[in-house]
C-alpha cells in the first residue's frame, strides 16, 4: 500500500518543514566580518514615566523610588522625608549596540526593559539615561516615548496578556555622544573572518579575491580567516572585497524547533536505506463525579461527592509502515510524508529515531 513512500523530511505547504535550496553566490559582506569593524554593546539604568498605573510597585522595588528621589532632587525638588508612592514609574534597563564608525550626533535604536514588577510600559516616556559600554564610559545618551511591543488587559475573573508588554523599543532613542577611537588607515593587513567557518569555502574566498585582484594577496590562515595584503587604502580594499561573490559550502544540518513544531532541512542531508513503522497509543481518562444527597428531612444525612472515572485505551491497529530507499530526492520525500499524513510532532520522533539508527547523514539541531 506504502509502497516506495519515501519518509524523511519535507516542506509542507502548510508551514511545518521548508527544503533549502542549493547554495548560491552570495556577497562576501553576507558571509564575513572584517577584523576590527563591529558594534560595541552599550547599557544603562533609567526610568519610565507617565504609566497608567501600570508601574512599579515602590514596596516591592524600593530602588525606583530611590532613582526617582534622585532625579526630582537633580531637578531642583526637595523630596527629603516626603512619603510618595507613585504608580506610574517604572525602573527599567535600557541596552543598545552601537555601530562601527557611528560619530558624535548620530543616534542608534534602543531597547528598554522593566526590572521590577511594572505589568506595561505601554504609553511611558524614558527619562534621559546615559548609556556604558565595558570600560565605564557614556557613550550614548538616551531619552524618548517607549513603543511597547504587547499589551495586558485583566478583569477580576481573568486576565490576558500577549507578547511582552514589559520590553518596549524607541527607534532611534539615543544620540550618539562619543566615538570610540580607531583608525582604520594605520592597519596594514585586512583579516576576513568567517561566519561560518569552512575549508571549502575559505579556499573559494581566497581563490575569488586573487582572482579580482588579478595577483596573490589573499591568504588562507585557517578554515575561518583569509589575511589580505594592502595594495590599497584599507577603505577602497574593502569596498573592491566585500561584493565579490563564492558560493559557500554548508554542513548538512536539520535545524528543529521543538515548540513550535517547525523543521529546516538543508539541501545537503542525505540517508539511507531504513524501515519506519508507527502506531499511537491513546489513553483517555474522563471524570463525571455525580452528587448523592440524603432522604428528605433526614436528620444526620450529609451532601457528598462521589467520583465517577471511566478509561479508554486506544491501541490504534492500523499501524503504518514504510521503507524508504536511499536513492531519493526531496520531491519523493514531500510526496511520501505527505502521503502519510505524517504531522511535525511525529517527523520530529522519526527524525530522532533515524539519527539514533545512523541512517540521518546531517548534523540535528534542536532548539
Amino acid at each position: 500500500m506504502f509502497e516506495h513512500l519515501k519518509i524523511f523530511l519535507a516542506a509542507l505547504l502548510a508551514g511545518f518543514v521548508f527544503c533549502a535550496d542549493a547554495a548560491a553566490d552570495v556577497r562576501l559582506k553576507d558571509i564575513v566580518n572584517i577584523e576590527g569593524v563591529r558594534g560595541n554593546d552599550l547599557v544603562g539604568y533609567g526610568l519610565v514615566v507617565g504609566l497608567d498605573g501600570t508601574g512599579d510597585g515602590v514596596r516591592n522595588s524600593p530602588y525606583t523610588e530611590e532613582a526617582l528621589s534622585s532625579l526630582l532632587e537633580r531637578l531642583g525638588v526637595n523630596v527629603q522625608g516626603e512619603d510618595f508612592r507613585p504608580r506610574n514609574v517604572a525602573a527599567v534597563v535600557v541596552t543598545a549596540t552601537l555601530p562601527p564608525f557611528a560619530r558624535a550626533g548620530s543616534q542608534i535604536d534602543i531597547t528598554v526593559s522593566a526590572i521590577g514588577d511594572a505589568s506595561n510600559l505601554l504609553g511611558g516616556t524614558l527619562i534621559m539615561t546615559p548609556l556604558h559600554a565595558g570600560d565605564g564610559q557614556i557613550y550614548a545618551v538616551a531619552q524618548g516615548p517607549v513603543l511597547a511591543s504587547g499589551f495586558s488587559a485583566e478583569g477580576d475573573g481573568a486576565s490576558v496578556t500577549f507578547g511582552a508588554p514589559t520590553t518596549g523599543s524607541i527607534p532611534q532613542g539615543a544620540r550618539v555622544e562619543r566615538e570610540i577611537d580607531f583608525n582604520f588607515e594605520e592597519m596594514e593587513t585586512l583579516r576576513l573572518a568567517l561566519r561560518s567557518p569552512d575549508f571549502t569555502t575559505a579556499t573559494r574566498v581566497e581563490a575569488a579575491i586573487n582572482n579580482a585582484f588579478g595577483k596573490p594577496v589573499a591568504k588562507l590562515l585557517d578554515p575561518g580567516t583569509i589575511e589580505i595584503a594592502m595594495v590599497d587604502s584599507p577603505v577602497h580594499m574593502i569596498g573592491r572585497i566585500e561584493n565579490i561573490r563564492v558560493r559557500p559550502e554548508q554542513k548538512a544540518r536539520i535545524v528543529i524547533d521543538q515548540k513550535s513544531g517547525t523543521v529546516v532541512l538543508g539541501a545537503d542531508v542525505k540517508i539511507s536505506t531504513f524501515a519506519v513503522t508507527q502506531g499511537n497509543l491513546t489513553i483517555t481518562v474522563k471524570e463525571t463525579p455525580f452528587v448523592s444527597q440524603p432522604n428528605p428531612f433526614s436528620r444526620k444525612g450529609e451532601t457528598i461527592v462521589l467520583p465517577d472515572t471511566t478509561i479508554e485505551v486506544d491501541t490504534n491497529s492500523e499501524r503504518r509502515i514504510a521503507e524508504v530507499d536511499e536513492n531519493v530526492s526531496l520531491s519523493d520525500l514531500i510526496e511520501g510524508l505527505n502521503a502519510l499524513g505524517v504531522g511535525p510532532r511525529e517527523l520530529i520522533d522519526i527524525l530522532k529515531s533515524v539519527k539514533a539508527a545512523g541512517a540521518l547523514h546531517a548534523e540535528l539541531v534542536l532548539m
